[in-house]
């Protein structure tokens, strides 16, 4: 057998013992036994493309003798090897972001079995490949967690961060509002305005930059789980922005103090009965037409 077709078998992990023997007397074999052990010892998680096609490159040019077929096959080898880790890393360092359109919840089940359950409008953002090192996601809108125990555990959001280690409770990041409530465990909240460790029933409340002190939780989960958002002293401003959401509707009105506390609830399954919920208190009427929805004192 041939030169050529000795390597070439070789490349092809198909040698049989006598070709073995054949391919050790050529004068190619250490240089080409070293080129295979350089691509074995490649490391996926701290591969430099670049450096791996030169390094391939400068192992074939130290070869004494290029037959142009050998020199082709080991072209397509480096290409190959590129393209393959590239894809690689691309892949394996783009973030997972899963997100809940109008009207919509979802449970996601985080890499260490960690549960999460968005509302409507929300979005989380977190990277797998890292998980197991840092337990980290991004949240904006509203969820839900049952935290596996383990490592720490951070949902950051544009407002603060919230850390745990395994435990329940549900964080709400609307624009300049942020609510979190423990459910279980413990659970640390950190911003600007106030750091502060949470208990089961203790609500930690932002709303425009101000700390807003709240009653207890007397419930087990966020109501919002069982299809209806209630409030306990909100500006209405929030209240119809969570009935946008809910609904998919646009709701506009004039001469109303969208900054007056709400306290009340709206369920999530019929819009009339959630409209007069949200307007009887206030002694408001309201019109609809399509997806709009006006609101005016009576």
């Amino acid at each position: 057998m041939n030169r050529e077709d000795l390597i070439q078998k070789w490349l092809d992990h198909n040698l049989n013992p006598t070709e073995l023997e054949a391919f050790k007397k050529l004068e190619d074999y250490p240089s080409l036994i070293k080129l295979d052990q350089e691509l074995i010892d490649f490391k996926p998680n701290t591969i430099d493309i670049d450096e791996a096609y030169n390094n391939v490159w400068t192992s074939v040019n130290s070869t004494k003798k290029k037959p142009k077929k050998l020199l082709a096959t080991l072209s397509k080898i480096a290409a190959i090897l590129v393209i393959c880790f590239g894809f690689y890393f691309y892949t394996t360092t783009l973030d997972t972001t899963s997100h809940t359109i109008a009207s919509q919840q979802k449970s996601i089940v985080l890499p260490d079995a960690s549960q999460v359950q968005l509302n409507a409008m929300s979005t989380i953002t977190f990277n797998k490949s890292n998980w197991n090192d840092s337990r980290s996601l991004t949240l904006n809108g509203e969820a839900f967690f049952k935290v596996a125990k383990g490592k720490k555990f951070d949902v950051n959001t544009t407002i603060g961060t919230v850390t745990v280690l395994g435990t329940q409770f549900n964080v709400k990041q609307r624009n300049d509002y942020l609510e979190v409530t423990c459910y279980e465990g413990k659970v640390g909240v950190y911003s600007e305005e106030k750091e502060t460790t949470l208990l089961p029933g203790d609500t930690f409340l932002i709303i425009d930059g101000k700390y807003i002190a709240t009653e207890k939780e007397n419930l087990s989960h966020p109501s919002w789980l069982d299809n209806k958002s209630t409030f306990k002293s909100i500006p209405y401003k929030e209240v119809i922005a969570e009935f946008e959401r809910q609904y998919n509707v646009s709701i506009e009105f004039n001469n109303i103090n969208d900054s007056q506390n709400f306290t009340g609830s709206f369920t999530h399954n019929d819009i009339e009965i959630a409209l007069k919920s949200i307007t009887l208190p206030l002694q408001l009427k309201y019109s609809k037409t399509d997806n709009i929805i006006r609101l005016k004192r009576e």
